[in-house]
């Protein structure tokens, strides 16, 4: 299917509707097991997905199904606790929606986050990576269909889908904190599948360091939107074939948790310099 822009502005209507004034500059996507963040939003309003015209909701194990808008680090954001996914059944248009409706209700910037498996032997799991680049492995792209001109061009360019000038905050907060950052390319694979061996030997000769089922349908969405974006990876798990062992949900839902304290740190950080 493909939404209308009515459909986007009744959505984006609801929201701000419910937030009494309060306009939110920073849309936070929030991946497997770091929905935490939104728990510490100051003075929040809590939002059901399912309470928004036209929003889906979150199946996905450890995604809350939420918007929260509030103030973090003295920035206006709109949290989202949970995002769809397409192995979830919904197409790509679905899954990036929200973007588009919190770009209406005049977020100006995106802050997406996701836990993925690690290709490049050289890094550890529970590193944290800003993702400077991605390739994506799916033949649909969520701005298939009708071009809505409200939201871009028709062909949008991908030249810096990551914003250079956020990437920089990024890497000053980690420094300023004393945390290790990685930098690298994020390979989307749909899922829910986990990838073969194989399939990873052939992502990391195409250059990818990391490998999830995200954030690339809300990245390009985003970008076609006009949005300056920053993304993050906790390396949860090294990618299949790498380590003589199985891969699980469990293992990136743990490694997440026990890296909760030091990635709020940098987000935090990163807030306050932007």
């Amino acid at each position: 299917m493909s939404y209308p822009f009515s459909q986007y502005q009744e959505s984006a209507d609801y929201i701000t509707s419910r937030l009494s004034g309060f306009v939110p500059d920073i849309v936070m996507v929030l991946g497997s097991g770091l929905g935490f963040m939104g728990d510490i939003v100051e003075n929040p309003v809590v939002i059901p997905y399912g309470d928004i015209p036209h929003f889906k909701v979150s199946t996905a194990p450890g995604h809350a199904g939420q918007l929260v808008c509030g103030t973090l680090a003295g920035k206006k954001v709109a949290v989202m606790q949970g995002r769809l996914h397409h192995y979830e059944g919904y197409s790509f248009e679905e899954v990036s929606y929200a973007v588009r409706v919190l770009k209406l209700v005049g977020c100006s910037t995106l802050i997406v986050t996701n836990a993925a498996g690690c290709l490049n032997r050289d890094w550890d799991v529970g590193d944290i990576m800003l993702i400077t680049d991605h390739v994506k492995f799916f033949l649909e792209s969520p701005l298939r269909g009708e071009n809505l001109p409200e939201f871009g061009t028709r062909f949008p360019d991908m030249s810096k889908v990551y914003t250079p000038a956020l990437r920089q905050v990024a890497r000053k907060s980690a420094a300023e904190l004393g945390l290790p950052l990685r930098e690298g390319v994020y390979c989307y694979f749909p899922g829910p599948q986990f990838e073969t061996p194989a399939e990873i030997r052939a992502f990391r000769l195409l250059g990818a360091d990391a490998i999830g089922m995200s954030t690339v349908p809300e990245t390009i969405t985003a970008n076609h939107a006009g949005m300056d974006i920053l993304g993050f990876t906790l390396l949860s798990n090294m990618a299949a074939g790498i380590l003589d062992q199985p891969l699980s949900g469990e293992e990136v839902n743990a490694t997440a948790e026990a890296s909760r304290g030091k990635f709020s740190k940098l987000i935090l950080k990163c807030l306050e310099k932007m």
